[in-house]
């Protein structure tokens, strides 16, 4: 049986990169945690707040 992924992808490629970060973190100690919780969170409101292309679809699509 196969491993499901730790996260579902978006489809976004930039929200998946930071899923995937911190998806990554269950091998790391927990000194790193708050940096790479700290990236993930500035990389997704820059998502959130990028401007969607002209077909309105902000995944760019």
């Amino acid at each position: 049986m196969s491993e499901l992924p730790d996260h579902e992808p978006t489809g976004v490629e930039s929200v998946d990169r930071v899923l995937a970060e911190v998806a990554a973190l269950a091998d790391a100690p927990v000194a790193e945690h708050v940096a790479v919780f700290e990236r993930a969170h500035e990389q997704l409101r820059r998502a959130l707040d990028a401007r969607p292309d002209a077909s309105g679809d902000p995944r760019g699509v």
